[in-house]
């Protein structure tokens, strides 16, 4: 397998995004949802955590050392998008081991298939300009406008205040802790290892708004 060109050096911030193989849906219901969000948040750590970890609540669970810190995160119906600053050498590959293993064993039990669940290994581009990382901050946050109107970029947002109200009800982003909703999610990102872009929800949802009225 060839080498990456990009270094996923410590410190540094990367978008990563992957999506099912032949664009196949790889979420089907919430629970499929559910069960990936707490994959990331028990990805991120040396340790390795059994199965049955997944269930139950488990934002509380002491994780030790973590790999990296996520910046903003969005999952859809067949793909995935994450903000990531690595913590250590090697951190930002660990994690997607984990959790690229761990939705694949999860999704193939339990709709009784095999093969790759992925359309090979995940993406990445490196943010290395501090206009593109905050872009990205939307852009991942705003995926979720496809699934009430597919064409939004190409043709503007039919209603941005039904395009605003829908995002603030899709549950499966970090949009909600953005708006600091305060649910047990939000353990999964650290806003703290990233620029301070939005010190508050108004200045978030304000960035927001200006990306819809475009």
């Amino acid at each position: 397998m060839a080498n990456r060109k990009i270094n996923f050096a410590p410190g540094e911030f990367f978008h990563i995004y992957n999506r099912g193989n032949d664009k196949r849906q790889i979420f089907h219901d919430n629970h499929d949802y559910h069960y990936f969000l707490k994959l990331l948040y028990l990805s991120n750590s040396e340790n390795n955590f059994a199965i049955r970890d997944i269930d139950g609540d488990i934002y509380c669970i002491d994780r030790g050392k973590q790999l990296i810190d996520i910046g903003a995160y969005c999952a859809m119906p067949n793909h995935f998008h994450l903000l990531i600053t690595p913590l250590e050498e090697s951190g930002l590959s660990k994690f997607m081991q984990k959790l690229s293993t761990g939705i694949s064993m999860y999704y193939n039990n339990k709709y009784s298939r095999s093969g790759s669940l992925f359309q090979g290994r995940f993406k990445a581009e490196h943010a290395s300009e501090d206009t593109y990382l905050k872009y990205l901050f939307s852009y991942i946050h705003l995926n979720p406008i496809k699934l009430i109107q597919k064409d939004w970029k190409e043709k503007g947002v039919e209603d941005a205040s039904r395009a605003q109200g829908y995002l603030r009800n899709y549950y499966f982003s970090s949009y909600l802790d953005y708006l600091e909703d305060g649910r047990p999610e939000s353990s999964i990102i650290n806003r703290t290892k990233f620029p301070d872009y939005f010190p508050n929800k108004i200045t978030f949802e304000k960035e927001i708004l200006d990306w819809l009225n475009t």
